[in-house]
């Protein structure tokens, strides 16, 4: 691994460590933190670290990439009734010969920023949900690491909790709003259905796609993600590891193939 994608990943991994310790969070069951976690709008302030391989990159299928998603989600009390849940994606991303004599690059992508309002009460059916705000900064340090262009769009998430069980889906529309005219314009919805079990020892099973279709190609990029997580303590600090692989359904020419892993580190922090 390139000495340059290692700094990026150990400085990620030392920003969240370096976070304090929560004594609310130790208040709560393993099993309860599970299930929070399986809540993308839970009122609970998280830092998970994703990271992902994939390969068969590129028309030539030679190309691999490393992508480490920084995804902190922060909830705020509006007031007795209402959360306002902020999610945040900054991708750090290793990638080589993703295009024929491309190279190898290293660097931070294009952020992405959710604003979820969310009601404190369920519905009479039992049922979470949340909208707001979607927003695509471009702050990709390379050429081949970001759209450079600026958009914005509606993003909502609804999700049902029962007994074990969690599924619901979360989903997006950006448009690009401003940015280089001499790059392709962004017009993407994102879709991300899921499932999953949560067990008495804090050990989550889930499903779920993150799929994302290109209204300017018309064309689909569906990985389908199997995984498994588990939270646990180490000293004061309340985690959530795991890992997992996918499987490329479907995608252009320039998607990965066949199949992929994740690795995921989540740390759990009080409001």
């Amino acid at each position: 691994m390139p000495n340059l994608r290692k700094n990026f990943y150990l400085r990620a991994l030392a920003l969240a460590i370096a976070l304090p310790a929560s004594a609310a969070v130790h208040a709560q069951s393993p099993e309860e933190l599970a299930k929070q976690l399986a809540n993308p709008i839970a009122s609970l302030i998280s830092v998970p670290l994703q990271l992902n391989y994939d390969e068969n990159i590129g028309p030539r299928d030679e190309g691999e990439r490393w992508l480490l998603n920084v995804q902190p989600v922060v909830p705020f009390d509006l007031n007795q009734d209402w959360n306002l849940i902020s999610r945040t994606i900054l991708p750090l991303i290793s990638q080589s010969d993703v295009t024929p004599g491309s190279g190898s690059d290293s660097g931070t992508g294009d952020i992405v920023q959710s604003l979820f309002f969310s009601p404190k009460a369920l519905t009479e059916g039992g049922w979470t949900w949340g909208v707001g705000p979607v927003f695509l900064l471009p702050t990709g340090s390379e050429d081949r690491l970001t759209v450079d262009k600026s958009g914005l769009g509606p993003t909502a998430v609804a999700l049902r909790q029962q007994g074990p069980w969690t599924y619901g889906a979360l989903a997006n529309h950006i448009w690009s709003v401003a940015g280089n005219d001499d790059r392709p314009e962004t017009n993407a919805t994102y879709l991300q259905p899921f499932l999953s079990y949560t067990t008495p020892t804090a050990m989550t099973f889930a499903l779920n796609t993150e799929s994302t279709y290109d209204w300017e190609n018309e064309q689909w990029s569906v990985p389908l993600n199997a995984l498994v997580t588990k939270v646990v303590r180490f000293g004061d600090q309340t985690t959530s590891i795991g890992g997992g692989v996918r499987y490329w359904v479907d995608g252009p020419n320039s998607a990965p193939e066949g199949w992929g892993f994740r690795l995921v580190f989540t740390l759990l922090f009080p409001r």
